[in-house]
């Protein structure tokens, strides 16, 4: 979880970039020295992403247990942040690995529907990231 949460920030920040430079400008050399490895990071967060969200389906059983139910619903939003930001911010890194044309134009299809959201997903996954990492201190999960 730690990592997980390490990883959803730096996400957000990326994703969030804009937002965070508007009312921090002193944080555009720091965001600029992600920059040049945004695309990976995007691409490697969709497949672990991808991951989470049909892990979360396959335990969507937990539902049912009242001690679970807070681990699914972090589960499932960790999963399906990854995959949307890592959609976002790793498409030129995917494509080029994807040489269907069908699949490349659905793959825009999406990536237009989810553009408009790229900062507040971004501002979330931060929010998350950090309730990752708290989590561990708190309730050791």
């Amino acid at each position: 979880m730690l990592l997980n949460g390490l990883w959803l920030i730096v996400l957000g920040v990326l994703a969030a970039a804009n937002l965070i430079i508007a009312r921090k400008p002193e944080a555009k050399e720091l965001i600029g020295k992600l920059a040049p490895y945004q695309g990976w990071i995007g691409a490697i967060s969709a497949l672990w992403g991808a991951w989470g969200v049909i892990s979360a389906i396959l335990r969507i059983g937990w539902l049912a247990h009242a001690r679970w139910l807070m681990t699914w619903i972090h589960w499932t939003a960790n999963g399906a942040l990854l995959l949307c930001l890592g959609l976002l911010l790793g498409v030129g890194v995917l494509k080029t690995f994807i040489k269907n044309p069908e699949a490349q134009a659905k793959m825009d299809q999406v990536i237009t529907k989810l553009t408009p959201y790229q900062g507040t997903l971004g501002i979330i996954a931060i929010g998350v990231g950090v309730w990752s990492i708290l989590s561990i201190f708190v309730h050791g999960i």
